[in-house]
């Protein structure tokens, strides 16, 4: 528990599940329960409390720091004799594998898209920023995919610096998790939404400054608002192991899939594969690379064991 000092110096506000739920004020329901159960993921159930006392008073929030930057925009355009050219609002989800990301984003996505001030909400996932396999295996990193040297991310940085631009028809690639591989015949439009997400394991990663002093961008220097989901690792552990299994009994029996391989095992050596996977890759990138990134985050979603946010950290403006 944090000591009185310690929260003091906290550039967070911290509130419960309870004190959460009560922003949402008189926010409506706009997902209805078959809406609900589409948008979960494969490791977790996405329950309707889940979403009326979590994400809708994270949407209710971030509808009012859309409408703030676009008046901090034209109050800008103004000074500078501009003239007014849409910015999409750009939120960065971070955090680690099995942590339910892409399920935040997904819900995200259709909440803010029924606000009447920005219908056009894109979402995008850093994945299809990741180097080729053929790129990996030569470079010797196929064993480190999803570290922050696995991505294209002076890539990615140009997409970035053009969606906030404006640019129309912006495309960006596309990843398989089928193929485990970029699918080189294939991309993703995104033309000038009112909001992008972006869900990543690494998306607050800072890049390392040069001594020299010069301009060196993040990935997050594009962000409007970042986010990360945050659990005890043994937790997120049993998570990924659960979806290990799921897959196995879905896509990875496909003999075209990637990790068909996977399918064969029996349940022994489907559950020490797993859990060796887990702590040679994924809890090693997690400790190393993502978990350090967690206090650049303006909101911290904390989950128990059970994938329910407890726990929700704003930081102060």
């Amino acid at each position: 528990m944090k000591t009185p000092i310690e929260l003091h110096k906290s550039p967070y506000l911290v509130l419960s599940r309870k004190e959460w739920a009560e922003q949402r004020r008189d926010t409506p329901m706009t997902l209805s329960p078959e809406d609900v159960e589409r948008l979960g993921g494969l490791s977790e159930r996405l329950s309707t409390k889940e979403v009326e006392e979590i994400y809708l008073p994270l949407s209710r929030l971030l509808s009012l720091y859309v409408s703030a930057a676009q008046e901090l925009h034209m109050v800008t355009n103004r000074f500078l004799g501009q003239s007014q050219q849409k910015m999409p609002f750009i939120i960065g989800i971070a955090g680690s594998v099995a942590c339910g990301k892409s399920t935040t984003a997904r819900v995200l996505k259709a909440l803010l898209a029924r606000w009447p001030d920005h219908p056009h909400v894109d979402l995008l996932s850093t994945d299809g920023f990741l180097l080729s396999n053929r790129v990996l295996k030569d470079r010797n990193l196929m064993d480190r995919k999803g570290f922050p040297e696995s991505f294209d991310t002076n890539h990615l940085l140009h997409f970035l610096a053009k969606v906030k631009a404006g640019t129309p028809n912006v495309e960006a690639p596309v990843y398989s998790h089928f193929a485990y591989d970029i699918l080189p015949d294939q991309k993703v439009t995104i033309d000038r939404p009112d909001i992008l997400i972006v869900e990543g394991l690494n998306v607050l990663q800072p890049a390392r400054l040069p001594k020299s002093g010069s301009a060196i961008p993040f990935v997050s220097d594009f962000f409007d608002f970042s986010i990360y989901i945050d659990a005890d690792s043994q937790d997120i552990e049993e998570w990924y192991i659960t979806r290990f299994w799921r897959l196995r009994a879905t896509a990875f029996r496909d003999p075209a899939a990637y990790f068909h391989k996977y399918a064969l095992l029996n349940e022994n050596e489907v559950e020490k594969t797993a859990r060796d996977i887990w702590q040679s890759i994924n809890l090693k990138n997690l400790t190393e690379n993502i978990l350090p990134t967690r206090q650049r985050a303006d909101l911290i979603l904390r989950k128990d064991k059970t994938h329910a946010v407890e726990e929700v950290s704003l930081r102060k403006l």
